[in-house]
C-alpha cells in the first residue's frame, strides 16, 4: 500500500519492502530506542528540515505508524542520513536509522524505538545526523565492569527445570521480558556472567513476562543465578561491533504491543525486578533444534509470489517468537531446492515477517508455498541435497504430505461382469499389499471401486456386503498408516449409461457420493474422494455432474479432499482444451472447498498407457512436457492438482528415466501422484509393481526415491 501525502504530490513511501500484502504496510521491526542519556559530544554531519506533510499516514512529517520522519532528498541528506547512522531529534533523544526510502524529491528515515511525538520532533523542527556514535552510560552496578552495556536481574525461581533462574538442561538464564532486555539480549550478542566469564547468546525465547536467554557452552551452575545479574557485553556481536541494534538482529516481542516501548526507555542498565510468582517457560522451550523448519506464507499478488518477495530476495513467514529468534542477521536459510542464503534484514508487519536474504532473486513457483524453509544459526553441512531429489535433505514440515503413492487395483476388475462375484471377478487388496507398500514408504493409495457394486440401484442404500468389504479395506490401510483416496472407477457411466442421461440423472450421481461419504466420514484412513475415473465422451455434462457431487460430499464432509478428474480421459497434456468449463462455477475455484483437480499421464504416442510399441524410445522430458499443460492451467487459475495415474513399462529403460524426471518436476510443484498400478491380480502386466513371476520391478526404486521427498506441507495451491 502506498504512503502518500495529499499535500505533497509525488511523495510515495512505497519503495522496496513497504508493501507486503494488500491492506498491510511493511514496517521495520521496532527496536528499543537509544537512551536519551547518550553523550551529545558529537559532530553534526548534517541538519535537515522535517517535511511539512500531514495526512492519514503522516503528521507534521512524522510517520504515524512507527518511528520515522520525512526530509528532502538532497545530496547532503542522502550522504548523512543512511542506514545505521544515528540521529538526534528536536527533543534531544538519539535514535538509529533502520531503513531509508526514496520517493521523488523526498526521503523517509525509519528509526529504532517507539513512534515519535510529532509535536516535539516534527515540522517545523529539524533533525540532526550525527557523525559518530554517542557514548552510552554504563550500568551503575558494583558487579558490572566497564565492558558491559546493560544488566538485568535474573528471575528467582527454582523447579525441576530451573535453579535460581538458571536452566538445568543446557546453558541459559531466565530474565524479565522488557524492551531494554529484548534490545540487549539477542542471538549473536555476548553476555558476561557473575563470575566474569563471557558467553555468546545462541537463542532467545519469550514466554509471557519472562524470556529465556540460551548460551553457548556447557551447562551453568545455579550459583551464577539469582540474586546475581546477567550483563550484556558492550561488544554485541562476534565481530566486536558496538553499533546500535537494527531490525536485522531479531528479538522476542514483549507481551504488550510492539508500540509499547516509549522513546524514553532506558538502556542505561536499570533492571526490572523479577515477578514474585513467575511462570517459567515450558520445559521444552529452550531445547530448540539447531535447525528450524518454517512454513512459508501463502501470499500471492502485489509484491509476493507464494510467499517469496518479488522486489528483492526475501520470504514471508509468521511473526512468532521462534521465527524472530531464528531469522537473525547472519542466519542461514535453506530452501526446498537445496540452495542456501544468508539473512540480511527482517521486517515485521501485522502477524507476519518479511525476511530479506543475500543473493539473486528467488522463484516463488519453485521454492515458495507450500514448501518450507529451514533456518539455522550455525549453517548447514551440505549446500545441495543428496540422492538426486531436489527436496531430499530439507527437513520436513510438521505434517508433510505423501507426494508419491500407488493405485491398489482389484475392486474395479471385470467391468463386463457387474456386479460380479467377489474373489472370482474382482478382489480388494489385502493385508499383504498394504503391509508391503507401507514398508516401501508408498503410503498414498488410490483405491478403485465400481459404483454398480457399491450401489446396485440408483438412489437406494449401499450394498451392505460391498460396503463391508470397502470398510474392511480401509481398516487395513489404517493399520499400516496409509492414506486412501476412494476412486469411483466408472468412466462417467453406470451400467454403460452416461451420467446426465435419463437413465442416470446427475442427482443420482450426487446421491451416491453423499451416501458413500456418510458411511466413511469418520474413518481415519480416508484421505479424499475421487469423484470419477477418466470421464470421456460426456457431451459437455461432466462439469455440472462434478459440481453436484462435490457439493453433495461437502454437505456431509467439510474437510477431506475432493478429487475432480478431467474430461478426455483426464489427459494432462490435453487438459486445457477440454476442461475450462469444469471451473466455470466459482464454487469450483474456491480454495476453501478443498478441491484437487486430477489428471492422468502416460508416455506412449496415443497417451493411452497401453505401450503397444515395445521398441519405442522416450525423450527424458516426455513426462514433464506432458504434465506442463496441466500444471500451467493450475497456476493460471490458482488450483490444486494431482496425477491420479501414471505408469511406465518394465521393458523400457528410457520410459523409467522419463518417469524419474516427471516425479522430480511434480515434487517441485508439490503435486502428489499415484502410480498405475499395484495389486494382487496383475499377472505379469508390464506396468505393475506386483507380478506373478516375482521379478524385480525397475519402476519401484524410482518411486521410492521420490516418496522420500517430505518437503511439502500441503498439496500445491497456485
Amino acid at each position: 500500500m502506498s504512503l502518500r501525502n495529499a499535500g505533497a504530490p509525488g511523495f510515495v513511501l512505497s519503495a522496496a519492502l513497504l508493501s507486503a500484502l494488500a491492506g498491510f504496510t511493511l514496517l521495520p521491526a521496532p527496536v528499543a530506542a537509544a537512551s536519551s542519556t547518550s553523550s551529545t559530544a558529537v559532530t553534526a554531519a548534517a541538519t535537515a528540515q522535517v517535511n511539512n506533510f500531514t495526512s492519514s499516514d503522516w503528521l507534521l512529517g512524522t510517520w504515524r505508524k512507527s518511528a520515522g520522519f520525512s526530509i528532502p532528498a538532497n545530496a547532503a541528506n542522502k550522504a548523512a542520513f543512511t542506514k545505521g547512522a544515528q540521529v538526534r531529534l528536536a527533543d534531544g533523544q538519539v535514535r538509529t536509522i533502520l531503513a531509508v526510502y526514496f520517493s521523488g524529491a523526498h526521503m523517509s528515515a525509519m528509526l529504532s524505538g517507539a513512534k515519535l511525538n510529532a509535536s516535539a520532533t516534527g515540522y517545523p523542527h529539524k533533525v540532526t545526523a550525527l557523525s559518530s556514535t554517542p557514548t552510552q552510560t554504563s550500568p551503575a552496578s558494583p558487579s558490572a565492569s566497564a565492558g558491559t552495556a546493560h544488566s538485568s536481574a535474573i528471575n528467582n525461581y527454582t523447579n525441576s527445570d530451573w535453579i535460581n533462574g538458571v536452566w538445568r538442561k543446557s546453558a541459559g538464564f531466565s530474565i524479565p521480558t522488557n524492551s531494554a532486555n529484548a534490545a540487549a539480549f539477542k542471538p549473536g550478542a555476548s553476555v558476561k556472567l557473575a563470575n566474569g566469564q563471557v558467553r555468546s547468546i545462541t537463542a532467545v525465547y519469550t514466554s509471557g513476562q519472562n524470556m529465556s536467554v540460551m548460551l553457548a557452552g556447557s551447562t551453568l551452575s545455579g550459583s551464577l543465578g539469582y540474586p546475581n545479574k546477567l550483563y550484556a557485553a558492550a561488544a554485541a556481536s562476534s565481530s566486536g561491533s558496538a553499533s546500535p541494534s537494527s531490525p536485522s538482529t531479531p528479538k522476542p516481542a514483549p507481551s504488550t504491543s510492539t508500540g509499547s516501548s516509549s522513546s524514553g526507555s532506558s538502556s542505561s542498565g536499570s533492571s526490572t525486578t523479577a515477578p514474585s510468582n513467575p511462570t517459567p517457560p515450558t520445559s521444552t522451550t529452550p531445547s530448540a533444534p539447531t535447525a528450524l523448519t518454517v512454513a512459508l506464507n501463502s501470499f500471492n499478488g502485489g509484491d509476493f509470489t507464494f510467499g517469496i518477495y518479488r522486489r528483492a530476495p526475501g520470504i514471508s513467514v509468521k511473526d512468532t517468537d521462534a521465527n524472530r529468534a531464528a531469522f537473525h542477521k547472519g542466519a542461514k536459510v535453506r530452501f526446498a531446492d537445496g540452495q542456501i542464503r544468508t539473512v540480511t534484514l527482517y521486517y515485521r508487519f501485522g502477524g507476519n515477517m518479511t525476511v530479506l536474504l543475500d543473493g539473486g532473486s528467488l522463484d516463488g513457483r519453485t521454492v515458495g508455498f507450500p514448501r518450507t524453509v529451514s533456518v539455522s544459526s550455525t549453517g548447514f553441512s551440505q549446500t545441495t541435497p543428496t540422492g538426486g531429489n531436489a527436496q531430499t535433505g530439507t527437513p520436513a514440515p510438521t505434517n508433510p504430505i505423501n507426494l508419491v503413492g500407488i493405485n491398489l487395483a482389484g475392486a474395479e476388475f471385470s467391468s463386463g461382469s457387474l456386479p460380479g462375484v467377489y474373489l472370482k471377478h474382482y478382489i480388494y487388496p489385502g493385508d499383504a499389499e498394504f503391509k508391503r507398500y507401507a514398508s516401501l514408504n508408498l503410503k498414498l493409495v488410490r483405491l478403485p471401486f465400481r459404483w454398480e457394486r457399491l450401489q446396485p440401484k440408483l438412489n437406494q442404500p449401499l450394498n451392505a456386503a460391498e460396503l463391508g468389504r470397502l470398510l474392511s479395506t480401509l481398516d487395513l490401510a489404517k493399520k499400516h498408516g496409509m492414506q486412501v483416496i476412494l476412486d469411483m472407477h466408472n468412466y462417467y457411466r453406470y451400467h454403460g449409461k452416461l451420467i446426465a442421461s435419463n437413465e442416470v440423472p446427475i442427482s443420482a450421481f450426487a446421491d451416491s457420493w453423499k451416501r458413500i461419504a456418510s458411511q466413511v466420514l469418520n474413518h481415519p484412513a480416508v484421505y479424499g474422494y475421487g469423484l470419477m475415473n477418466e470421464p470421456h465422451s460426456t457431451n459437455g455434462k461432466w462439469p455440472a455432474a462434478a459440481l453436484a457431487a462435490a457439493k453433495a460430499i461437502r454437505a456431509v464432509d467439510a474437510k477431506r479432499w475432493i478429487y475432480v478428474a478431467g474430461d478426455r480421459w483426464s489427459s494432462a497434456y490435453h487438459w486445457p482444451s477440454y476442461n475450462i468449463q469444469l471451473i466455470s462455477d466459482a464454487w469450483m475455484r474456491d480454495p476453501k472447498n478443498n478441491l484437487v483437480y486430477e489428471a492422468h499421464l502416460y508416455l506412449d504416442s496415443d497417451y493411452s498407457g497401453t505401450y503397444a510399441n515395445t521398441k519405442a524410445v522416450y525423450d527424458p522430458m516426455t513426462g514433464v512436457n506432458r504434465a506442463k499443460p496441466f500444471v500451467e492451467w493450475l497456476k493460471k487459475y490458482r488450483l490444486r492438482g494431482f496425477i491420479g495415474e501414471h505408469g511406465v513399462p518394465d521393458f523400457s529403460p528410457s520410459a523409467v528415466v522419463a518417469m524419474d524426471n516427471l516425479l522430480k518436476y511434480l515434487g517441485q510443484q508439490c503435486i502428489p501422484s499415484t502410480y498405475w498400478a499395484a495389486g494382487p491380480w496383475w499377472g505379469d502386466y508390464a506396468l505393475s509393481l506386483d507380478v506373478k513371476s516375482g521379478k524385480a520391478r525397475p519402476q519401484l526404486p524410482v518411486l521410492q526415491k521420490h516418496a522420500a521427498n517430505k518437503s511439502c506441507g500441503t498439496i500445491g495451491l497456485y
